[in-house]
């Protein structure tokens, strides 16, 4: 457990970090959505692609992961929507908590598998985001449409696949994956440049998750706050486990899959809900109130479970 606590102490510093920096005004306000277009868009993907492409994936129970990482999110899909009566929220501020139950940051993702496991839990990771970012947007923009419909021409499936397919952490690894497959592996050159970007990637993204937490937005919607944090960081993390020693996961892929499970929410679901007539208050509260109990919640999990 000790190991784990402070293989991880220094990803969640780089959050708060990122979050004096906003508050105090010491970086500018704009350098935040350049630093969060250059991680989304170069850093990230850079990372991805140059550990995918050199990564040994013999041996990898791709289906069996895939299916402990999916099955969980479809069921506390199901089960929000079949206890929607008990949650008592309207119509938008349920598709934010509906979100919340189940879309992951990413970013601290990929941080906290290469602080614990190093380059073969990165590689898993990558695994993780091809089989869980396409389900959740699935999901959330179905909810979204069912529950809050689109009004005056708001995007809808279209807007779905397209940034679907031109999710560049989905795009990434599929690249490297296929390189690697291939045989051509990590190439000269562009091997080593991808290297040096994506170390950038780890600092910039933690950094900008910090930038955009707002404490402020928690305490307005406290009970429905409270629902999606448990949801995301307890009851998904345990679904996800029961479902990978159900299927015989190696230990690595089990403790990459439930690290994946206990990630708090995106700050992409706080763009969804402003785009698509969610409760984007409420989603800031989420995500803010996700992010920092998972500070305690992560190592507890991985450490207990794994």
């Amino acid at each position: 457990m000790t190991d784990i606590v402070l293989s991880l102490i220094p990803i969640f510093l780089l959050i708060v970090a990122g979050y004096v920096f906003k508050r105090t005004g010491w970086m500018p306000d704009a350098f935040w959505p350049a630093a969060e277009r250059m991680t989304y868009f170069v850093f990230f993907p850079a990372l991805l692609l140059e550990n995918t492409a050199r990564a040994h994936l013999a041996g990898v129970a791709i289906g069996p992961m895939a299916v402990a990482l999916i099955g969980p999110l479809v069921l506390v899909s199901a089960a929000a929507v079949l206890l929607r009566p008990w949650i008592a929220a309207d119509g938008p501020a349920f598709t934010s908590v509906f979100q919340g139950n189940i879309r992951p940051n990413t970013y601290l993702g990929i941080a906290g598998a290469a602080a614990l496991y190093g380059d073969p839990g990165l590689t898993l990771t990558a695994l993780a985001i091809v089989c869980c970012v396409p389900t959740v947007n699935l999901l959330s923009v179905a909810a979204l449409l069912r529950f809050a419909p689109p009004a005056g021409g708001r995007p809808g499936w279209r807007m779905l696949v397209g940034s679907v397919l031109r999710n560049p952490l989905i795009v990434a690894p599929l690249i490297g994956a296929a390189l690697n497959a291939g045989g051509i592996g990590s190439p000269p050159v562009i091997g080593p440049f991808l290297d040096i970007l994506g170390s950038a990637a780890l600092p910039v993204g933690l950094m900008a998750v910090g930038a955009g937490l707002d404490l402020a937005a928690v305490r307005p919607a406290g009970r429905l706050v409270a629902v999606a944090s448990a949801v995301k960081l307890l009851v998904l993390p345990a679904l996800t486990f029961a479902a990978g020693w159900l299927l015989g996961l190696g230990a690595l892929a089990q403790a990459v899959a439930v690290l994946y499970a206990t990630l708090p929410a995106s700050a992409s679901s706080y763009v969804l809900a402003r785009q698509m007539g969610g409760d984007a208050p409420l989603m800031a509260g989420i995500i803010t109130a996700t992010t920092l109990i998972a500070a305690l919640t992560i190592p507890l999990i991985i450490g207990t479970v794994i």
